[in-house]
């Protein structure tokens, strides 16, 4: 996807070969910082403090954080350390883990001496792919923002938190579908949830929006219902963490309240996402899926530019006041119209995921 017409991918290798470039995504919207990671626990670092985030970018930076790890010491003993202390920096996103299995599947059996050649050859492998899945996202989803369009109507779709470009390596999932829409020049604008906290869809999605020239408008994530009530959303399509293999959804914390509203309304709620986020091993997600407790300043203080340019972070909340901050909440598959994956579309359940993907019977 482009910024102000250059080309990026939210993720690529340094000019030596080796090191790896990520936008920090904490400094957007006001400012495009890149910076260069080398060492492994740099790259658990930028995935713990967000720096890099969304469930396919965070597997895809955490196969080449081993890459780093190798190159100091490829021993099988340290190759299991720093693969299960970079798993452990985010619970909830599916992909991580799987990186990581994937990854330690292939360097198992391969010599020391080998690993890192072999490391690296692999993490490409994972982010070339998680490019080409997008994409795929991006078609299945455009014919369904084709289906929802009538003469002299724009297409008004909403969307939460931000599962575009900078959440994957490319193209995103969620978002996918609308630049294809855009790009097709398909009469299209998006709401924008702002998603606290964090503000993911304020700033982020926003940001990502703007920077491809797609209309949007950022709305308070309480306006949501309101809208859907007096026709102005036309569908809803969000991205996703973890998914079960009956179709249950995590997503960042809100989701569950836009997928209610949207059943009430008879609006479709479209999932969109890799195969590589679904969790085969579980069936339940509201009580299996383990939801990330973050920091309790993510509530209380929110950052801003001020009216001269500076950014400044604030307290929003009273001296004392404490304040809990799940990142995720669980839909329920039953209010899930259908999962947008780059083998096609399908319901929301065990029958529909695995007409998809039927090795995983």
């Amino acid at each position: 996807m482009k910024i102000n017409g250059v080309a990026y991918r939210s993720l690529w290798l340094d000019e030596d070969g080796w090191s790896i470039r990520i936008i920090d995504q904490t400094k957007l919207p006001w400012s495009l910082t890149i910076l260069r990671l080398s060492q492994v626990a740099e790259v658990a670092e930028a995935i713990r403090t967000m720096q890099v985030r969304g469930a396919p970018l965070i597997g895809a930076t955490a196969a080449y954080g081993l890459c780093l790890a190798l190159r100091v010491d490829a021993s099988t003993d340290a190759m299991e350390r720093d693969a299960a202390m970079l798993a452990g920096t985010r619970p909830t996103a599916v992909n991580l883990q799987w990186a990581i299995d994937r990854m330690l599947t292939r360097l198992r059996n391969t010599r020391p001496q080998d690993r890192v050649a072999v490391a690296y050859e692999e993490a490409a492998a994972i982010a070339d792919e998680d490019v080409a899945q997008n994409e795929a996202i991006g078609r299945h989803g455009l014919d369904l923002i084709r289906a929802r369009q009538t003469p002299g109507k724009r297409v008004n779709v909403l969307t939460h938190c931000n599962a575009g470009w900078i959440a994957t390596v490319d193209w995103g999932t969620a978002l996918a579908p609308i630049y294809m829409a855009h790009d097709a020049g398909i009469d299209i604008h998006v709401w924008v949830d702002e998603t606290r906290p964090r503000n993911q869809g304020a700033a982020l999605t926003a940001w990502e929006l703007g920077s491809h020239g797609v209309p949007h408008t950022v709305i308070a994530d309480n306006a949501g219902g309101h809208l859907m009530q007096h026709g102005e959303v036309d569908m809803v399509i969000v991205g996703t963490d973890r998914v079960t293999r009956g179709g249950d959804v995590a997503n960042k914390i809100g989701t569950y309240l836009k997928a209610l509203a949207a059943h009430d309304n008879d609006i479709p709620f479209w999932v969109a996402l890799p195969s590589t986020t679904i969790d085969w091993t579980i069936t339940d997600g509201v009580r299996e899926i383990p939801i990330e407790e973050r920091s309790a300043t993510e509530v209380t203080l929110m950052t801003g530019q001020m009216a001269d340019g500076s950014l400044a972070t604030i307290q929003v909340t009273p001296n004392g006041s404490g304040a809990a901050n799940p990142a995720f909440d669980v839909t329920p598959a039953r209010l899930v119209t259908g999962m947008i994956t780059e083998r096609g579309c399908c319901d929301a359940s065990p029958e529909g995921l695995l007409s998809l993907f039927p090795e995983r019977a």
